[in-house]
């Protein structure tokens, strides 16, 4: 267990601010995110509001469902890739298996009906707008939030066509600012993204793309996070979840060297002009559904 228990509990009695949690992307990599609610639970932080991109929409609506780290991680150890990927020869799969996985875990439910406050970043590929989805279905948008160009196909949803809110907002920590927020912390499962190729051939160049891009609009889940935790994920792969135990401790034991600094953060007062100017910081603001 933990070893701030005592701490807490006496952070959680005098409780007068408002703390979100934002999940950032990285494919299978995201299973340390379960490993770092591990930590969270044994130490009895909870958020007020969750927000999460790609695979952290994934994990983090079921976390903000109320399914505990080792329910998740249940599920997680049951996951085989070609639950998710169906296609083959390097064609875009369907979300369905994404979609079947949020159903049987959570329901065919709105957003809404989530026991913490949550919020899902995509990228609506007509527009190119950022959307940050805080009510509708469920299942259909978190997997529009984890159909990464070329690996899956967009998912079509009211006059949208969903796509990875990587594209925009890898690391959503000015959403929980937008929600009244005082501290948000984050979660970067990726902190090695942005690596190149060398090859020509049209999946590794589209996967450098987007790896490019990724760490380029990650700058702001920094910018706008009040601490974020970076569990050492470089020697995973991103695609295979057959070291999911190894992943899961990687996001538990950082965040546990975390946590003193995080709960020194969050029992301060909070900065409401602070919290003004985080929110402000961007001109792009997402449209929020």
């Amino acid at each position: 267990m933990g070893f701030l228990i005592g701490k807490t509990k006496e952070f959680k009695k005098n409780k007068k601010v408002k703390v979100g949690l934002s999940l950032g992307g990285g494919a299978t990599r995201g299973i340390a995110h379960i490993g770092a609610i591990r930590a969270f639970e044994e130490n009895g932080l909870t958020f007020d509001f969750i927000a999460g991109t790609s695979v952290g929409s994934l994990i983090g609506c079921m976390y903000a469902g109320g399914k505990t780290s080792s329910e998740i991680m249940e599920v997680a150890r049951g996951l085989k890739v070609k639950d998710i990927r169906t296609s083959k020869f390097f064609m875009p799969s369907k979300t369905e298996g994404i979609q079947k996985l949020v159903i049987d875990n959570l329901g065919d439910i709105d957003i809404k009906q989530l026991k913490t406050p949550f919020g899902a970043v995509a990228v609506d590929l007509i527009t190119s707008n950022e959307i940050v989805f805080t009510q509708g279905n469920l299942a259909k948008i978190v997997a529009g939030s984890c159909a990464v160009p070329g690996v899956f196909v967009p998912v079509e949803y009211q006059d949208m066509h969903l796509s990875d809110g990587g594209l925009q907002n890898n690391i959503p920590s000015d959403v929980p600012r937008f929600f009244g927020c005082d501290y948000v912390i984050a979660i970067d499962v990726n902190s090695t993204r942005g690596e190149g190729t060398d090859s020509l051939k049209l999946i590794d160049v589209l996967s450098a793309t987007i790896r490019i891009m990724s760490k380029s609009n990650s700058i702001k889940g920094y910018i706008n996070a009040d601490y974020v935790i970076k569990p050492s994920m470089k020697k995973y792969k991103s695609t295979k979840v057959d070291e999911a135990e190894a992943m899961f401790q990687e996001g538990y034991t950082a965040t546990i060297d975390a946590l003193p600094k995080i709960m020194e953060i969050i029992s301060k007062k909070p900065n409401r002009a602070q919290r003004t100017r985080f929110r402000l910081m961007s001109e792009n603001k997402p449209k929020i559904v």
